[in-house]
């Protein structure tokens, strides 16, 4: 069966990671998605690399299935007619240009409505639409820099750190998905579509969460942790006889089931240790006598006593040990994928799964302009002729 977003068309003009990331999501979810890029030049990501695979980098690869690639050069008034053309027929588009950059193109909002009213047109910038910043240009590392997380990353004592991949723009692309699924629920209602403004900033101050929440209640710069947690502990690496482990003890009853599986029941009573609140001020006495325990036995055999007793304990696993887990294995997410210059890849599917339609992983990260003449011909339905004149203007 098809997926929940069967029948809805998505323009993605987007580049680099957010946009892509939302697009492909969409298209996960069942949405035709048309890859908008540049002749000759296309996304920026396609030379990030080593590593590659049949020419395409591994990072371009990662967040570009399910889609359509057509190379436009909106430069030229015969591709800001296809384009114009292409939104027409579609849903939603995706853009993350610098403001002002469409509508220098003569491809502004008030355009776009004309030809198609019911059009959801997302923008993904770095800093948003207003304020000192909003021309600044926005890349995860800056903005991570920015918005505090770095300042809160890291080991205590050590340097500001920036989390491992670039999850500011992954998390940009998430909400830039929610919102747009909201204004098509709201496109059922009104009968219009809308503008959806995400910003890489926002994000990232977004998922501060409690981070940021304790700092609005309690007026004290955040500390980093390491890979502990400022609200609970136990919730931290502790290594074992042979290696460490993830262990996060989240609640009293957990905490209780806990000294009695590690043989220290009278540890839930002492009255250092008998709160939350309790825990975290003694934080150090507490962390020093789990690890005292925990270094007794070998981490496989803690992970499977707490994991068969409700606590939550898990491996540090290096990235091939997590894909090559026997639980990842049975969910399927490594998915392999028939690919024009390399064979087959494998790809990270998507991390949903709907009772009654598909999240399908249908087709690979397209080649730079691979569906050019297939879109034009069977979408907007050009023949040999005006196909042609796109290209000898260089428009295609």
């Amino acid at each position: 069966m098809p997926g929940p977003l069967h029948g809805i068309r998505v323009l993605d003009l987007s580049r680099v990671l957010a946009g892509p990331y939302a697009a492909m999501t969409l298209g996960d979810m069942g949405a035709e998605v048309i890859k908008v890029e540049q002749p000759g030049e296309g996304d920026e990501t396609r030379a990030w690399g080593p590593p590659w695979a049949g020419g395409e980098s591994a990072y371009y690869l990662s967040i570009n299935r399910n889609k359509l690639g057509i190379t436009l050069n909106l430069k030229s008034a015969g591709g800001r007619r296809v384009l114009l053309e292409l939104a027409r027929r579609s849903d939603i588009l995706i853009d993350n240009f610098r403001h002002g950059t469409l509508e220098r193109m003569g491809l502004d909002d008030a355009t776009l409505w004309a030809v198609n009213p019911r059009l959801i047109h997302a923008t993904i910038s770095g800093f948003g639409p207003v304020g000192p910043y909003k021309d600044y240009p926005g890349y995860d590392f800056v903005i991570q820099a920015m918005a505090g997380i770095m300042s809160i990353t890291g080991e205590p004592g050590g340097e500001p750190m920036k989390v491992g991949v670039a999850i500011v723009d992954v998390t940009a692309g998430l909400f830039t998905v929610n919102a747009v699924l909201a204004a098509l629920h709201a496109r059922e209602r009104t009968g219009r579509g809308q503008r959806v403004e995400v910003s890489l900033l926002e994000s990232a101050l977004a998922w501060l969460v409690n981070v940021g929440q304790n700092y609005l209640v309690s007026g004290q710069e955040p500390k980093r942790y390491g890979n502990a947690h400022p609200n609970i502990v136990p919730y931290q690496p502790f290594r074992a006889q042979d290696r460490p482990l993830a262990l996060a003890v989240a609640n009293p009853r957990q905490f209780r089931r806990f000294c009695e599986l590690v043989g220290r029941p009278e540890l839930a009573d002492d009255p250092r240790f008998a709160t939350n609140a309790d825990r975290l001020a003694h934080r150090e006495e507490l962390v020093q006598e789990i690890q005292r325990l925990i270094e007794q036995r070998p981490a496989d055999e803690w992970l499977r006593l707490l994991n068969e007793n409700g606590i939550p304990a898990g491996p540090i696993n290096t990235v091939p040990q997590a894909l090559a887990d026997p639980q990842v294995q049975a969910l399927g997410v490594v998915r392999t994928l028939p690919h024009p210059t390399a064979g087959e890849i494998k790809v990270i599917g998507p991390p949903f799964h709907f009772s009654e339609t598909a999240a399908e992983v249908r087709s690979a990260p397209p080649l730079l302009g691979q569906h050019t003449e297939q879109v034009l011909r069977a979408l907007l339905g050009m023949d040999d002729a005006q196909i042609a004149a796109l290209r000898a203007e260089g428009a295609i």
